[in-house]
């Protein structure tokens, strides 16, 4: 009771400090108005369709690439060791380029090469910059989870007879995509509100429908409505990785204080 009621007072504190500050009135018309929002609300929830169709898209690349990137830069075969050096500098290449940047890189010079076969729409370009971008980071996320698996349960899964594809796909991966599940859902939250970055390529999703409606009347309620799309989205997948994130800490738990050691 006294948590909800400090929540509360602080919410009704702030509430007051923005309805009483001098400039409040023009923040009601320009960001809050009624009209403007609903007048757009439609062609930017067709427009969000498109962001959700990037994300499911980009997100089924990224977890087969960022997995099979795991898999090469944890195998210590030496034959493999370009292969190694390779991913090693593609990690450190697209981790330390900015999204955006790279997104205006592929966007805007993949197209300028002229190669024979090269996509042309703007929505696979920007769905390009996105995969090479993120599927850096959740490489190293699935590398960290094939890292946590103990060697025991190699060298258990050996004594019992298992092949190293059948350790691999029967012991260490479902053990290491357990352990991994609250980082990658992290990482896909913040794709989802990174395939806001192709508007800059001029396809009609959520921001850019919202900026050409906002450049039309002067009026940036448009930007509120596409900025709750992407909150209604964000939030739940939020809320469930820290109960996966709140699981995972009680299992540990259980396995080892809960049974005294």
């Amino acid at each position: 009771m006294i948590a909800i009621g400090c929540t509360v007072g602080f919410l009704v504190l702030v509430c007051v400090g923005l309805v009483s500050s001098p400039g409040w009135g023009r923040v009601h018309e320009y960001f809050l108005n009624g009209t403007e929002f609903r007048r757009y609300f439609g062609a930017i929830l067709h427009g969000f369709w498109l962001n959700v169709q990037m994300f499911v898209g980009c997100e089924i690349c990224i977890l087969v690439l960022g997995l099979a990137f795991a898999l090469v830069r944890t195998t210590t075969a030496p034959g493999l060791a370009p292969l190694r050096w390779s991913a090693m500098l593609y990690v450190d290449v697209f981790r330390g380029v900015p999204t955006l940047l790279l997104v205006f890189l592929v966007g805007f010079g993949l197209p300028a090469l002229q190669l024979q076969g090269t996509p042309s729409s703007p929505v696979v370009l920007g769905c390009i910059a996105l995969v090479l971008s993120y599927t850096a980071y959740v490489g190293e996320v699935f590398r960290a989870g094939l890292n946590s698996v103990h060697p025991a349960q190699r060298n258990a899964a050996k004594a019992l007879g298992l092949s190293e594809r059948q350790t691999l796909r029967h012991v260490i991966l479902p053990q290491a995509v357990r352990n991994v599940v609250p980082p990658l859902l992290n990482d896909f939250i913040s794709l989802q509100k990174d395939t806001a970055l192709v508007a800059v390529l001029g396809p009609l999703e959520a921001l850019r429908v919202a900026q050409i409606n906002a450049d039309y009347d002067f009026n940036y309620t448009p930007y509120l409505a596409a900025a709750l799309l992407f909150i209604l989205v964000t939030i739940p997948l939020t809320r469930y990785a820290d109960w996966l994130q709140a699981k995972a800490v009680r299992r540990q738990w259980a396995e080892t204080g809960g049974s005294g050691r």
